[in-house]
């Protein structure tokens, strides 16, 4: 699990362009949107991407959304249960 964490951290600093910001600098239990990363809902699009073409994941309901990026360390959970 800690090695998909370390993976999605670093798409989501490339894919965002977080100028700055390292792995390390990423806390896996903060809040992804809002707090800790300050990522907006435009950049939500931009994730659910990412899913899409690295894992073969199509998230279509907000409720599952909304469970898988409560955190970098859930959206690594969610990744690997349901990636293809």
């Amino acid at each position: 699990m800690e090695s998909l964490i370390e993976e999605l951290k670093t798409k989501i600093i490339a894919g965002f362009h977080l100028e700055g910001v390292t792995p390390a600098d990423i806390n896996a239990d903060e809040p992804i949107f809002g707090t800790g990363l300050e990522l907006d809902s435009i950049d939500a699009l931009e994730l659910v991407a990412i899913l899409e073409s690295d894992y073969g994941i199509v998230i279509t309901e907000r409720s599952v959304a909304d469970q898988a990026f409560a955190s970098l360390r859930a959206l690594a959970g969610f990744v690997a249960a349901n990636r293809t």
